[in-house]
């Protein structure tokens, strides 16, 4: 009985907690990356910042992490050190889970 109790909690906890990290790596997204990238990850040419929504979560993972890690360190990432610099690796995790689920139309 206290077993059933137990795993009954720990799975409330569980589905709690993602879904508190959609919520906080939607409020990440329009705080740290919309101005650039666009509310859909559609990406801006006048920030030159690319196309990200729908993107594999693993792949902006991992530009992000090496960004912030300055491994990848070119003239078009330079700006963004500044937003991903303080981020946490769950918080990096579920941004960019969010950024993947993103649909942006193609531009005609």
């Amino acid at each position: 009985m206290k077993t059933k109790i137990m795993l009954s909690v720990l799975l409330g906890l569980l589905i709690s907690s993602v879904s508190f990290a959609e919520v906080d790596a939607a409020k990440l997204y329009k705080r740290k990356c919309v101005s650039c990238h666009g509310k859909q990850g559609e990406g801006k040419k006048s920030q030159k910042a690319p196309r990200i929504g729908g993107q594999y979560d693993w792949y902006i993972e991992s530009q992000i992490k090496d960004i912030k890690s300055k491994k990848r360190n070119n003239g078009s990432t330079k700006k963004m050190v500044t937003f991903v610099k303080k981020l946490k690796d769950e918080e990096i995790t579920a941004l960019s889970k969010y950024i993947s689920g993103l649909k942006w139309k193609a531009s005609k």
